[in-house]
């Protein structure tokens, strides 16, 4: 029988609630921390994984869909039964999934549990400090429980062209905005569904940087239509990105420099709902930790490259990787 989150059932329809349709934030209603909190955060158990059923989920874009096939094959080489469930959908998809035990595992970043899940506006400079502020409030508040982080930080960007560069000469998001002072035309934005409306997306830029594009210079496309759109700039100049996303050295975009510190860190971790991690957490953060760890942005670019521009299957990237490391066999 699959492992669900008993702990979290009882409030599960109001806490899917609170998470907006797109991943943009928490509403004004979310209960105090002291109402919602468990009396005491669990401690991970000791039992062996071998013979365990667990469900692993996923987001539904390339990097995601890496993680979770990786999490696929590292739990069954262990002795797992799993249940894969990888591709669920966007943000909220996958949240709503593990609160209401429909899974009881999938990898999330640190930025956006910060920003979209508990509303704060301040990310945490410093990788180790944010991830600890999420990992203690997800398991006082939540009953979830995450994992080390990877070294990798997939934080959102803005790319262009080397030929849209060439001619507009913009090299950071501050430029952009000059640059929708004076020529306003030239400044087309292609972004995803969430982007466009999350706290830490285009609203949340626009804000901290003091502009705003145009609603008719915006095009919100799918996430994997969007490098070849900006590349062939049509129909934009600029286009939203995931910085450890593979087409961009393959597209041979450029970044804009974040100059005045805007994305948070998105450092990623696997994430467990307490009924697991009470029974099998000492396994799990063994079996995971050297995973995790050898994650960092040029090998995590070097994977999402080979779905993303030469469309190799996830499942195979992720078992060739573990399989060349190590970590199963």
């Amino acid at each position: 029988m699959r492992i669900r989150n008993l702990h979290l059932a009882g409030g599960i329809a109001a806490a899917a609630l609170l998470i907006s349709a797109c991943g943009n934030g928490l509403e004004d209603d979310t209960p105090d921390v002291d109402d919602a909190a468990p009396d005491e955060v669990a401690e991970p158990g000791d039992a062996a994984l071998d013979g365990a059923t667990i469900t692993v989920g996923s987001k539904d874009f390339d990097e995601q869909l890496i993680l979770g096939e990786i999490s696929v094959a590292l739990l069954e080489d262990a002795g797992v039964d799993v249940v894969n469930e990888v591709n669920l959908g966007g943000t909220d998809a996958a949240r709503a999934a593990l609160e209401s035990g429909e899974i009881d595992h999938y990898w999330e970043y640190t930025g956006t549990a910060w920003i979209s899940f508990f509303g704060e506006t301040d990310p945490i400079p410093d990788r180790v400090e944010q991830y600890e502020a999420v990992r203690d409030r997800e398991a006082a508040e939540r009953g979830l429980f995450w994992l080390e982080p990877t070294p990798f930080n997939n934080t959102y960007g803005i790319a262009l062209s080397q030929e849209a560069d060439a001619e507009l000469g913009v090299d950071s998001i501050s430029e952009m905005g000059e640059l929708l002072e004076t020529d306003p035309d030239a400044v087309t934005l292609c972004v995803e569904s969430e982007f466009n409306v999350r706290d830490d997306g285009l609203p949340g830029m626009e804000e901290h940087y003091g502009f705003e594009i145009p609603s008719g210079n915006v095009t919100v496309l799918d996430t994997g239509v969007i490098y070849g759109a900006t590349a062939d700039r049509d129909p934009c100049n600029f286009g939203e990105v995931f910085t450890t996303d593979g087409r961009i050295a393959a597209l041979d975009l450029k970044v804009l420099e974040d100059d005045q510190a805007f994305f948070p860190l998105y450092n990623v971790s696997p994430v467990f709902v307490e009924d697991v991690w009470v029974e099998y957490g000492s396994a799990l953060e063994a079996l995971y930790a050297p995973v995790a760890a050898a994650l960092d942005d040029d090998t995590m670019a070097a994977l999402n490259a080979r779905v993303s521009a030469d469309g190799e299957r996830p499942s195979d990237v992720a078992a060739d990787w573990l399989t060349e490391n190590g970590f199963i066999g």
